[in-house]
């Protein structure tokens, strides 16, 4: 769901309390993004 949309829906003023209470990764979010870093890390450079 957008942020914004979820600001307007739960009437904060602000988008940044809305991230700071509802933006969290999940476990698995936190894989993916790890192995795309490790990748990025490991890759041979030409």
């Amino acid at each position: 769901m957008p942020p914004h949309i979820v600001r307007d829906i739960a009437g904060h003023s602000a988008i940044e309390v809305t991230m700071t209470i509802y933006a969290h990764a999940s476990m698995g979010e936190k894989r993916r993004a790890l192995g795309k870093l490790d990748s990025h890390l490991t890759e041979p450079r030409l």
